[in-house]
């Protein structure tokens, strides 16, 4: 795996246990769907490195952030600050400055929701989050998700985003918007399972 920029390792060894323990998962996946795909690999670990840098804030800190940051959070946001993790730690790197990287921005502001249009670094990142091993043996679902990824990344996220998008619905939980429009951008780009 990559060294990683100061702006991003400060930050990690901040983390508490448990969370680095999933970036580094995350970043072993990662490594494997960069190889496997002909993505940059340095890339990819650096922005899986750097995904859940805000994971630990607090929910109100989070939405404070996102306001000082000027993210101007959605209505989903406001209702689920936690969605904000991905957006604020991007926001943080660009700030620094160490590390201010379109792709890597990009890697860690969508690798919760995705977004249409997404780079092939930042579905890597996206993946890599979802099927973390300790993921993968907790919610059945992302075991397909898995598969799926060892041949094609599109697919894997329009079944990842199906399944969570349905158990969102069923649960009685608002869909993040930007989650929505990547799964009908997957579709309409014709992405099939």
């Amino acid at each position: 795996m990559t060294d990683l920029p100061d702006a991003i390792e400060s930050r990690l060894i901040e983390l508490p246990t448990g969370l680095r323990d999933h970036v580094e998962r995350c970043r072993a996946v990662a490594q494997e769907l960069a190889v496997r795909h002909g993505v940059d690999p340095k890339m990819a670990d650096i922005g899986t490195a750097a995904h859940d840098l805000a994971r630990a804030t607090k929910k109100r800190v989070l939405l404070s952030e996102a306001e000082r940051l000027g993210l101007g959070p959605n209505l989903v946001e406001r209702n689920q600050p936690l969605l904000l993790h991905g957006p604020v730690a991007a926001a943080w790197l660009s700030e620094d400055d160490d590390y201010n990287v379109g792709l890597i921005l990009e890697s860690v502001k969508f690798h919760t929701t995705g977004h249409p249009g997404m780079s092939e670094v930042a579905k890597v990142v996206f993946l890599a989050d979802k099927i973390d091993p300790w993921k993968v043996e907790r919610a059945s679902f992302l075991a397909s998700v898995q598969e799926i990824a060892r041949s094609d990344l599109d697919a894997a996220i329009l079944h990842y985003l199906d399944k969570t998008i349905e158990r969102l619905i069923e649960d009685g939980q608002m869909v993040h918007p930007t989650a929505m429009d990547f799964r009908n951008d997957l579709i309409s780009r014709g992405v099939r399972l």
